[in-house]
């Protein structure tokens, strides 16, 4: 019960730094391509090279099948959110080491810190939806009220993100070696999550994988309403919901455990 209050307490004191969580986002996506010629542009033109590498790959040469849509399309709505979560963690890995000024001198809340990144990553996405959105058009591809389930959706995406990155920003703090190890871990977590291909096609004795795979259950759920024009399958998805705000609430309290040594090893 007292880990309950000091949840709730902290989430009070959190929100009375919502400027400096904001200032943070600003710096960040202000910052990120200063020197840069094109500028924010490459937030849409990286989706896009990406997505037509891919496509013509994995649509031309291996022939992946995509279930009566075009294979952009089939990409693009697992591959976005994808990038969204995987540029969270690789910006929030370091969020922690990269203020240590911040954090030796000024008291605040450090999960700002790591929501601050987050919070320009989500800014990212949603311009970079903007490709999606030229694809549907190009392809004539019909939408219906049930895209509204993408809101919810992107919400447990949001929630498991943020508790992921509290996560190994606080051990990445204490042991640096994570930031080296995540690189790997992303890489084999996209391979392992049905983003390039249909869950369908993935061999059936190995499909257990995906039940420990929250973003599998998350990147369905995007094309079954997206694509499908349906709900997603609730049952999944409410698990996924119960998963994610659990781990998040057991991230948090370890990152507010830990947020009194961070002083000393930044």
């Amino acid at each position: 019960m007292n880990e309950v209050q000091k949840l709730i307490n902290n989430i009070k004191l959190f929100f009375s730094y919502r400027e400096l969580l904001f200032n943070l986002a600003r710096r960040e996506i202000s910052q990120r391509y200063k020197q840069s010629i094109l500028g924010y542009a490459w937030v849409i033109l990286n989706p896009l090279f990406q997505l037509l590498v891919l496509t013509f790959v994995f649509s031309t040469i291996f022939r992946v099948s995509s279930f009566n849509v075009p294979y952009a399309i089939f990409l693009i709505v697992g591959l976005l959110p994808w990038n969204f979560f995987a540029q969270s963690l690789s910006s929030s890995v370091n969020a922690l080491t990269s203020n240590s000024s911040l954090i030796t001198k000024i008291y605040f809340p450090r999960e700002i810190l790591v929501y601050g990144t987050i919070m320009a990553k989500i800014v990212d996405f949603f311009y970079s939806c903007l490709v999606l959105i030229l694809f549907f058009i190009y392809f004539k591809v019909p939408l219906n009220s049930q895209i509204l389930w993408v809101i919810p959706i992107f919400i447990i995406q949001l929630i498991f993100t943020a508790g992921l990155s509290l996560l190994i920003s606080t051990f990445n703090l204490f042991y640096r070696d994570i930031q080296y190890l995540l690189n790997l871990v992303i890489s084999l977590w996209f391979y392992l999550t049905p983003i390039l291909y249909p869950v369908e096609q993935f061999p059936e004795k190995y499909r257990w994988i995906f039940i420990f795979n929250p973003m599998s259950v998350i990147i369905n759920a995007y094309r079954q309403t997206v694509l499908g024009g349906g709900e997603p399958n609730l049952n999944s998805l409410g698990i996924a919901t119960v998963t994610s705000i659990l781990f998040f609430i057991v991230s948090f309290l370890i990152f507010k455990k830990s947020e009194g040594k961070f002083a000393d090893y930044v």
